[in-house]
């Protein structure tokens, strides 16, 4: 079976639209039940078929309730019976309306694969509420052993670090005068103070 893969682009969302096939459009053809229909049948939304009885909830012909005459899977379009307009040169036509626009309040059961599909939904709704309501029992008995497990356990006392007192000051001094001894062999004497030296040392 073809599935329709999701797709951000809008215009490929179009395109999957116009192109999708007949079995796809029919699930797009899904309206929202009424409250009493919910509650007996189970089931949140079904595609609507010709014989179902609309109430239609948004527009302009918003509270409109009538049976669906004909469904336009090229288009995506339902039309109800007794809801028409006048054209210009006085004929009457059918208004347009999406599917997604309306709530179907009477269903027409006589097909009986209607009937099936029906059933099978709301088994399947009574499953996962039941799923939902009762987690195994199982779970629940090893969490609680974990629990127990774990409890028993103590924590480690941290090591405390030793501090090493060093002699900083002492080491501090000694590379101070190491850094003026070396200054002072470094500083390069002018030529004239050179002379002055020679000149002294040659005198005495």
């Amino acid at each position: 079976m073809q599935a329709i893969k999701p797709v951000t682009k809008p215009t490929k969302q179009r395109k999957m639209l116009y192109k999708a096939p007949n079995h796809i459009r029919h699930k797009l053809f899904a309206a929202s039940l009424s409250p009493e229909l919910r509650t007996s049948h189970g089931v949140k939304a079904i595609p609507v078929r010709s014989g179902d009885t609309v109430r239609i909830m948004r527009g302009d012909n918003k509270g409109f309730e009538g049976k669906v005459t004909r469904i336009n899977r090229k288009k995506y379009r339902i039309y109800v019976e007794g809801l028409t307009r006048e054209k210009v040169d006085g004929t009457t036509i059918f208004v347009p309306i999406h599917p997604s626009k309306v709530t179907i309040t009477r269903l027409n059961l006589d097909d009986k694969w209607r009937k099936k599909i029906l059933e099978r939904k709301k088994e399947t709704r009574k499953e996962l509420a039941e799923v939902v309501e009762k987690p195994p029992e199982e779970v629940v008995e090893v969490k609680e052993e974990v629990i127990e497990e774990k409890a028993p356990l103590k924590k480690k006392p941290k090591r405390k670090k030793r501090k090493i007192v060093k002699p900083v000051a002492e080491k501090v001094k000694k590379k101070a005068e190491e850094a003026k001894k070396e200054d002072k062999s470094k500083v390069k004497k002018t030529k004239a103070k050179r002379k002055i030296v020679k000149k002294t040392e040659g005198g005495t």
